[in-house]
């Protein structure tokens, strides 16, 4: 999942550089080493690209529907982790375990950001405030087969497509994905993806297609300095995985909720590529939101494709 590389000598130049330039100018701004490198490179990229697979399924009370989908949790609309391995499978899947709990009272970090049970567990730092486990409840998953069909073509069960989203740099050097931004999907009212495609939409009220789930495979470069970080804000459910480890945990059918990941908690290699996953699922009429803010510079891996009889 990962490759080596040492580019402490090269930020080294690369921020030497781009400070001279800097001085030459007469600006006293400093920069960090990895945007001294992209300084010296013109600067980083205006927008990220990212290309990944949403899939289409029937709410559960129509012909072939899914269980999963239209559903209300054992214990209601609520935040539900640890449904989920803490460990993606061997195909580079979630792996369903329907071990999870209500969350009644989030985990956080020393800056009160909500961060996942399994980071504050497996990677403690000075600062995180536990959080409290209610009731047991899958978050309305019906079981690991109907899971399973969450993040693979499946004929007759849903049907799929590419989808690519742009994140956009902002100011602060950050990336954002933002429906409430983006031209699309704010004039859409919400992430609606796949609006009429596909399988269509559902009929009912509202008439929008609110069922459906995406995933996305991409890979960076860890680099202490910058103060590298990934935060999520959506519904309903949204896992990130890091290397094969789950970072966030967003379960359950619910209202937006957010999560956030400092890298630098994780014991990654300065220099080394690691692996970022994602996957989502809208579940439940009403609201689709999903926002993504990030300094990572991000690039697709292992280019999503889809079966030929989806396409």
């Amino acid at each position: 999942m990962s490759r080596k590389a040492d580019m402490t000598t090269q930020r080294l130049a690369a921020a030497s550089c781009a400070l001279g330039l800097l001085a030459y100018a007469g600006l006293t701004t400093l920069f960090s080493g990895s945007e001294a490198a992209a300084f010296q490179a013109g600067g980083p990229p205006a927008q990220i690209e990212l290309t990944g697979i949403v899939r289409d399924f029937r709410e559960r009370t129509v012909p072939m529907g899914h269980p999963d989908f239209e559903v209300t949790p054992d214990h209601g609309f609520k935040l539900y982790c640890g449904n989920v391995s803490p460990y993606l499978g061997a195909d580079g899947k979630p792996v369903y375990t329907g071990a999870g709990h209500k969350v009644l009272e989030d985990w956080t970090d020393d800056h009160d950001r909500p961060i996942c049970y399994h980071v504050a567990q497996a990677h403690p730092a000075p600062g995180d405030s536990d959080g409290t486990w209610g009731a047991a409840d899958t978050g309305g998953i019906d079981g690991p087969d109907g899971f399973r069909q969450w993040f693979r073509d499946i004929p007759g069960i849903n049907m799929s497509k590419l989808l690519t989203l742009t994140l956009v740099r902002q100011v602060d050097g950050t990336y954002v994905f933002d429906n409430e931004v983006d031209p699309l999907y704010s004039s859409l009212g919400g992430f609606f993806p796949i609006e009429d495609q596909l399988l269509g939409n559902p009929g009912g009220f509202p008439d929008r297609n609110f069922h459906f789930t995406f995933e996305l495979s991409s890979e960076f470069v860890y680099d202490p300095a910058g103060e590298q970080l990934f935060k999520f804000m959506g519904d309903d459910d949204m896992w990130v995985f890091i290397d094969g480890e789950i970072v966030i945990d967003l379960g359950g059918v619910h209202s937006a909720r957010e999560q956030y990941i400092d890298l630098n908690r994780l014991n990654l290699v300065p220099g080394e590529t690691y692996r970022l996953d994602f996957f989502f699922a809208e579940r439940h009429r009403t609201q689709s939101n999903f926002r993504i803010v990030t300094n990572l510079q991000l690039q697709n891996v292992d280019p999503p494709t889809v079966s030929n009889i989806f396409d």
